[in-house]
């Protein structure tokens, strides 16, 4: 099962409004499917990252992964769970510093828990101003096509009676 797959369930799970919950959240860290120990091609293809970036976030101090008498990597449910937060921080954004710095309050135990709020609270606002921002580059592409006269979302069928208005403001 993929990173898309994962990725599928937990956007099903958030429904047609995409409010998100914990219940979409679960899902997407569900690893009922997956075997308690995995090589490292086995963990690469189930997020849809290279191994590469597995040794990476290795080296960087990420995750812990225990090796096997010949000194292959194993990774265990834990890993691949934290794998699975990792890789959703870092294409929410996250730069790997702050999440190496996280990472590293996790490790450190509870009483890191209000910094550790802090951090994702900030995240979370980031994360919010680029959805805004995606939202309108979603809005000004909409409103390309309607201008091409394609098809677009209910949001943007009403702007294309003023076709020509469009291309004498510079828009086109």
């Amino acid at each position: 099962m993929a990173t898309d797959e994962l990725m599928t369930r937990a956007l099903e799970a958030l429904g047609d409004d995409g409010a998100g919950s914990v219940e979409a959240i679960l899902r997407l860290a569900d690893l009922a499917d997956v075997p308690e120990s995995m090589v490292i091609t086995e963990v690469a293809d189930l997020l849809d990252i290279s191994p590469h970036t597995l040794r990476y976030y290795e080296r960087a101090g990420l995750v812990d992964v225990a090796r096997d008498s010949n000194g292959h990597r194993v990774y265990d449910t834990q890993a691949v769970r934290r794998l699975v937060f990792i890789t959703r921080m870092r294409l929410s954004g996250m730069p790997m510093r702050d999440l190496q710095h996280y990472v590293s309050l996790v490790d450190a135990g509870e009483e890191t828990v209000p910094e550790r709020l802090d951090m994702l609270l900030e995240h979370r606002d980031t994360i919010r101003r680029r959805i805004r921002e995606l939202t309108l580059s979603l809005t000004a592409t909409e409103y390309k096509i309607a201008t091409y006269g394609g098809s677009t979302g209910p949001e943007v069928a009403d702007t294309k009676a003023g076709g020509d208005s469009r291309a004498r403001n510079g828009l086109s």
